[in-house]
């Protein structure tokens, strides 16, 4: 089975009772063996889970220590012929020192064990800190029977994913040990803690672990123990998360009485594709002393576990990755500003107080209005220096030029009309073209046309043109070279069609209220380029979407290239997940092969862009975000899917 690059791990809150080693041994075997049957990988338990955290003074015992360590030895014969690595928290005794350790259990054996570093007051009365271990070679100690090394400096290998551990207090320390493992290479961080809950506690933790898992680019598998804790004077309520690059993946519910688990499925393979990207894990260790990765000790711990990710994928595949629902409005108003203060920037160093943009009553052109207008506003200039100019063609319909005409008159811009259809008539001529030819040079010629006017009424008028063309549209290559593909700055080229529908309505919605209804039609609209004539009922007859595919589909495509560097046939096998019962499998494939084709066959398009400004996480320019030669070959990427 392919695995994709996913990784499946599990954080689990057993239910304890306080110094009873024989019921939190049995609870942990039970757990683990629900995780087994899910084809967990990795299983985390919380901090001192076989004896629970809150002994006090029992930790002095001899005879609970070594009752701690009968467990593990249990816990590993539980785990012989499985492919789980279980990772529990005991006190682990060690050349008359007491440490509080994370023990890695795998198929029989104990692995390792990953002592805290970071000791808060309330337990330096029993446990000594990990940094005893630190800088020099690792302990070999004989634990539960087996011979392993005691070190926090060390990386458990399972079938190519890398994991580290670090225990409760090391994640609030100013430099987290997570952060040398990560730099080692490290891709998931454990974390057995033991986290007391206070009012709003829970949300500095969350966000603790989140800065520290986007930080990093690394998964964060945190497991907090729950209820049995002793409540003398504080309270445990389960707390468990998996995080990776940022994002919340699982959760559990806090406050519960019986034990529980919380399963996802991490994918290394992303987060080795941010890393690549992050110059940051291109130097030194920070400390001056080397190269970090040198001091950690590898474990190979054999293969993962079976996990049919096909048949069931445990994390959300986001369909629509640029417009989530979750943060969208806020996303509207940064890229909006963003947009806007860019083309502030411009104008006012040009000196130019004059903007030219073609204003076809489709998606693009809209919005790239209604970001000139709002820049006009914003540097206090007569918005009827915003020329709007429509330039209907054999394709215009009523429905398009009506709203063009509405809008340009409701914000108060010049506007001005110029046919193209006598310049084409004439240039089909002057070349030799039949125009019933309803070809590349039938439609492309149109483009060109209303692109000269522009620039030439931009000349005339001492202005810039505006471009409209968007991100989807560059990655697809659908624009005219030397066409709408130019312009004199491009205020849209980093917003893909699905964001463009998202900001118009969001324009609509708080800025333009005066105009809402017009907008909405707009985005109602279907998209299209309107070079062909229409139908016999005037209504729109070239939908782009029928030629090149839905947007939805090349925005997820594009978005999980580009920013993830994910493979063709990833791509495919997230596609399906996303658009389950939207798309058949066939769909998706055929419109997957047409993006990376037009995409590699395209980019001669993209090496000669007009300025503009990044506002969303992807841009294409040449002179930032995306270098590619215009002559590679798609040959392999194609042949991936298939």
């Amino acid at each position: 089975m392919k695995n994709y690059g996913y990784f499946r791990v599990a954080a689990a809150v057993p239910t304890v009772k306080v110094a009873d080693t024989r019921y939190n041994t049995e609870e942990i075997c039970r757990l683990t063996g629900e995780a087994f049957d899910k084809k967990v990988s990795l299983v985390a338990f919380p901090e001192l889970s076989l004896t629970g955290y809150t002994c006090g003074d029992l930790f002095h015992q001899d005879f609970l220590i070594s009752k701690a360590e009968e467990g593990i030895r249990h816990i590993a014969e539980q785990s012989r012929g499985k492919e789980t690595t279980i990772v529990a928290g005991a006190p682990v005794r060690f050349n008359g020192k007491l440490y509080n350790c994370a023990v890695v259990i795998r198929n029989g054996s104990v692995k390792g064990i990953v002592p805290k570093t970071y000791i808060p007051a309330s337990e330096a009365r029993w446990f000594s800190s990990g940094a005893d271990f630190l800088g020099g070679e690792p302990a070999e100690v004989k634990y539960a029977g087996q011979k392993c090394l005691m070190t926090a400096e060390q990386i458990f290998e399972i079938d190519g994913h890398k994991v580290a551990i670090e225990i409760g207090q090391d994640l609030w320390s100013p430099v987290s040990p997570s952060s040398y493992a990560a730099l080692a290479g490290a891709q998931v961080i454990v974390n057995l803690s033991a986290d007391n809950e206070t009012a709003s506690r829970d949300q500095l933790r969350k966000d603790l672990i989140c800065n520290n898992s986007l930080k990093n680019n690394c998964a964060y598998v945190y497991c907090s123990c729950g209820f049995g804790e002793s409540t003398q004077d504080l309270v445990y309520a389960g707390a468990a998360y998996v995080y990776e690059n940022g994002s919340l993946l699982a959760e559990n519910e806090r406050y519960r009485t019986e034990s529980s688990m919380i399963i996802a499925d991490i994918d290394t393979a992303l987060i080795d594709s941010q890393r690549q990207k992050n110059s940051c894990f291109k130097v030194y260790s920070p400390a001056g002393n080397g190269q970090i990765w040198n001091k950690y000790r590898k474990t190979e711990l054999g293969s993962a576990a079976e996990t049919d990710f096909e048949a069931e994928l445990l994390r959300e595949i986001e369909a629509h990755p640029f417009t989530k629902v979750e943060g969208l409005e806020q996303r509207c108003e940064d890229i909006t500003a963003i947009q806007v203060n860019a083309l502030v920037k411009r104008l006012s160093h040009i000196g130019c107080k004059t903007a030219i943009i073609g204003i076809s009553g489709g998606l693009d052109s809209t919005l790239a209005l209604l970001v000139t207008v709002l820049a006009f506003d914003r540097l206090g200039w007569s918005r009827e220096r915003v020329i709007g100019v429509t330039m209907p063609g054999y394709g215009t319909t009523s429905r398009t030029k009506s709203n063009a005409e509405i809008l340009m008159e409701k914000l108060g811009i010049s506007s001005y009309e110029i046919s193209i259809k006598a310049a084409c008539n004439q240039h089909f001529a002057d070349i030799g073209h039949d125009p019933e030819i309803h070809d590349a040079t039938y439609e492309n010629s149109q483009a060109r046309e209303r692109t000269q006017i522009l620039m030439d009424l931009a000349n005339k008028m001492g202005g810039i043109v505006i471009g409209t063309g968007d991100l989807s549209e560059l990655a697809l290559g659908w624009a005219t070279y030397n066409g709408d593909h130019m312009s004199m700055y491009g205020v849209n080229g980093s917003i893909p069609k699905t964001l463009v529908q998202a900001l118009v309505r969001w324009a609509a919605e708080n800025k333009f209220d005066d105009v809402k209804d017009i907008l909405l039609d707009i985005i109602d609209t279907p998209i299209s380029p309107e070079l062909l004539p229409a139908d016999d009922n005037g209504q729109i007859q070239q939908v782009t979407e029928d030629l090149v595919g839905p947007y939805e589909l090349h925005d997820f495509f594009l978005y999980n290239m580009i920013e993830y560097g994910h493979s063709p046939e990833k791509i495919y096998f997230l596609a399906r997940k996303a658009f389950a019962g939207e798309y058949s499998d066939n769909v998706i494939k055929k419109w997957l092969k047409t993006f990376i084709r037009r995409f590699f066959n395209q980019q001669f398009k993209r090496s000669c862009l007009p300025d503009g400004p990044k506002a969303g996480p992807i841009s294409l320019s040449p002179r930032g975000d995306w270098s590619m030669p215009s002559d590679a070959y798609s040959t392999i990427f194609l042949d991936s899917i298939e």
